[in-house]
């Protein structure tokens, strides 16, 4: 008789996409650096900022690869955000304030810290002081891939803290966009994006269950965004607060619920379509010809100082102090060191560094060059220093087990 499979967790998909994704977005933002340092990178450059047409702002005038990229795609980029915030805090790790406590204090440590990080840095400095959001985000994708290649040496309780933390982080990152990114307000088109809110909620409470229809909402909604002068890629995480979801607690992912079967079906999308390929068009620095003076500038190193140094310190930071005085309990089964690792992973601010970091320098390409010169050197130094900490930190050890069996040992 054949034997039945076991239903899939989705926490499980979750983390071998994410991992997956992860690492191809690092051999993505490789090539990018490769390719735009060779004989190809005026080549690369020119693709990259090809006008494509139609215009569909007068602000933004003809659309290009890169603006169908970090305006169009990475709208549904932020529509999975969006679908992810929504599930944990309806039905997963942050349902209950007990689990929201912990990683809402250090995702909040972890955005402040480097901001005054960069600001005691860069802000003096005439026209950097609007940077000051670019370290502050962490790059799930990338941070995962990293835990990936250590595989039984990254507790599963770590795993699991840093997606809680970089959900917060990211829901901090949405929120800093809409509020200090955000051009001048066009208020015909802001109020028809609320509409198309308003009908998606309304078809919501109806029961209507179709992801056709929301999705050519979604798109509507998108549209009218843009117009609007709020960054575009807003809507996806407005939209995602829309789309119905039936709550399964303890059980896997129901396939009747539109936000499951709409996560689902976007996350290889993203994860190995999207987030790589914003990589590859927002990494292509070219560092031939600079020296160390602009290696070192104040906003390279405000923005690498503020993610590596930064996040570590306001993650662990905050997580001893909550641990100390009792607002918190101890991560279970990971020793301090490994959390500081962890702590430390979070300064891989990839993806989301570089697209607030274009926000923040619209019309001046030498600044956002330079900024992903910082993002990247605090990202790779971030990345570098987690994995070695976790690799050679010494694993957990459940009391009472025999610690010459490292496959029970370790959790």
């Amino acid at each position: 008789m054949p034997s039945v499979s076991a239903p899939r967790s989705a926490l499980r998909d979750f983390f071998e996409s994410e991992s997956a994704g992860g690492l191809l977005l690092i051999f993505a933002a490789i090539l990018a650096m490769i390719v735009a340092n060779s004989m190809f990178g005026e080549t690369y450059q020119h693709v990259i900022h090809a006008a494509t047409g139609p215009t569909l702002s007068d602000k933004l005038g003809p659309m290009t690869v890169h603006l169908w990229i970090n305006d169009g795609l990475m709208a549904v980029f932020f529509l999975l955000v969006g679908l992810e915030i929504k599930r944990e805090f309806v039905d997963g790790e942050l349902a209950s304030w007990d689990r929201r406590r912990l990683p809402m204090i250090a995702a909040a440590a972890g955005m402040a810290v480097p901001a005054i990080l960069y600001m005691a840095i860069a802000g003096g400095t005439p026209g950097l002081a609007q940077g000051w959001a670019i370290p502050a985000a962490t790059d799930i994708a990338f941070a995962m891939g990293v835990l990936a290649l250590l595989g039984k040496r990254a507790p599963a309780s770590l795993k699991l803290f840093l997606v809680t933390v970089a959900i917060v982080d990211d829901m901090g990152a949405v929120a800093i966009i809409a509020l200090f990114y955000t051009a001048k307000i066009d208020v015909a088109a802001l109020a028809a994006a609320t509409a198309l809110f308003g009908v998606m909620l309304l078809l919501g409470r109806r029961g209507v269950k179709s992801l056709t229809v929301y999705l050519l909402l979604f798109a509507a909604l998108w549209y009218a965004t843009l117009l609007s002068g709020v960054h575009a890629t807003i809507a996806g995480v407005v939209a995602a607060m829309a789309i119905p979801v039936e709550r399964t607690p303890g059980a896997p992912d129901s396939p009747t619920s539109p936000l499951h079967r709409l996560e689902h079906g976007l996350h290889p999308w993203v994860a190995f379509a999207i987030v790589p390929l914003f990589g590859f068009a927002n990494a292509g620095v070219d560092l031939r010809g600079l020296g160390i003076d602009q290696l070192f500038a104040p906003l390279p190193l405000g923005i690498a100082a503020g993610l590596f140094f930064g996040k570590q310190i306001g993650i662990f930071g905050s997580i001893w102090l909550a641990v100390k005085f009792g607002i918190a309990d101890k991560l279970r089964g990971a020793t301090w060191l490994q959390i500081y690792a962890v702590a430390v992973l979070c300064g891989i601010g990839f993806t989301m560094s570089l697209f607030i970091g274009g926000l923040a320098f619209p019309g001046s390409p030498e600044l956002i060059d330079e900024a992903k010169i910082g993002v990247l050197m605090g990202s790779l130094a971030a990345a570098l220093t987690g994995f070695a900490m976790l690799r050679f930190a010494p694993p957990y050890r459940v009391p009472g087990v025999d610690e010459t069996n490292e496959d029970e040992v370790i959790a």
